[in-house]
């Protein structure tokens, strides 16, 4: 396997990324033609499969050696596999019933990772134009500014984003609604707001202390990851050990303490792994 250029892979993603962010902004404006995948609460638009077409194409075209991991690719039925060879994971939509409302949290989100280890992060919000940014061993940024986590430690002052997530499993939600039960009194607030993606970089710029999410996938995690990461936070899994991008569990903090602080509260709920073959 050939030497990966980090910074090519991220100039062409971020141009990519800008361009399909012009699509989300308009289609955010109107109406949406909206399909379900696993749950009623599970959607698609026309505008998530046409952002997805659009940056597999470009990237394909750019490095042609690479592989592909796309959301709604694997909702059609494309593998979702991870190997040691340079793969894009990709989300077009993040946060698409944010996005069917109208409501402007929602995400592209574009990964690179390479020996199953995270390489290039791209996470644009262009509908309230944040890009967020980051390269290995280089820093997290926000539209171009260098951005870092807060450094809470104190569970008490802690603001928490939490999320039920798209599946209505009743294990899932009584998981969800007694870790909100148990967190409540605990933190400073909590609030859900419908995308891992940008919970995630919001965590990298300091506004949120923590996040938790159970029932995600890796197109929800690959960029997000590498920005919480070079911004100084810590990402693990929901039980505080080792992060695995294909466990459908995350926890990211402002710092270890706080990690292990929430790790040791919450509820514990275990989807299926991403990648398993039927």
């Amino acid at each position: 396997m050939s030497e990966v250029d980090a910074q090519k892979c991220f100039d062409v993603a971020l141009d990519l990324v800008k361009q399909a962010g012009k699509v989300v902004r308009e289609a955010i404006k109107k109406k949406k033609n909206i399909e379900t995948k696993s749950s009623a609460v599970d959607l698609v638009t026309e505008s998530d499969k046409a952002v997805e077409k659009m940056l597999i194409s470009g990237l394909s075209e750019a490095f042609p050696d690479h592989q592909f991991i796309g959301e709604e690719s694997v909702s059609a039925g494309e593998k979702c596999v991870l190997t040691d060879q340079p793969t894009w994971i990709i989300d077009p939509i993040d946060g698409t019933m944010n996005f069917v409302h109208s409501f402007p949290y929602t995400c592209i989100s574009v990964g690179l990772w390479v020996k199953k280890e995270a390489l290039v992060g791209v996470v644009y919000n262009p509908v309230l134009e944040q890009m967020f940014t980051a390269i290995k061993g280089q820093g997290a940024f926000l539209n171009g500014e260098k951005i870092s986590v807060s450094g809470e430690t104190d569970l008490g002052q802690a603001l928490v984003f939490s999320e039920i997530g798209t599946s209505l499993d009743p294990e899932k939600v009584n998981t969800v609604l007694t870790n909100i039960t148990t967190l409540m009194p605990k933190v400073h607030g909590i609030r859900a707001m419908g995308s891992c993606t940008l919970n995630m970089c919001h965590v990298a710029m300091g506004g949120v202390d923590v996040c938790f999410e159970f029932g995600i996938h890796a197109w929800d995690l690959a960029a997000g990851y590498l920005v919480v990461t070079e911004a100084g936070g810590v990402v693990v899994d929901t039980e505080g050990g080792p992060f695995d991008i294909m466990r459908r569990r995350v926890l990211c903090a402002s710092s270890q303490e706080l990690a292990e602080k929430i790790s040791k509260l919450l509820k514990q709920y275990q989807p299926e792994r991403d990648g398993v073959t039927k």
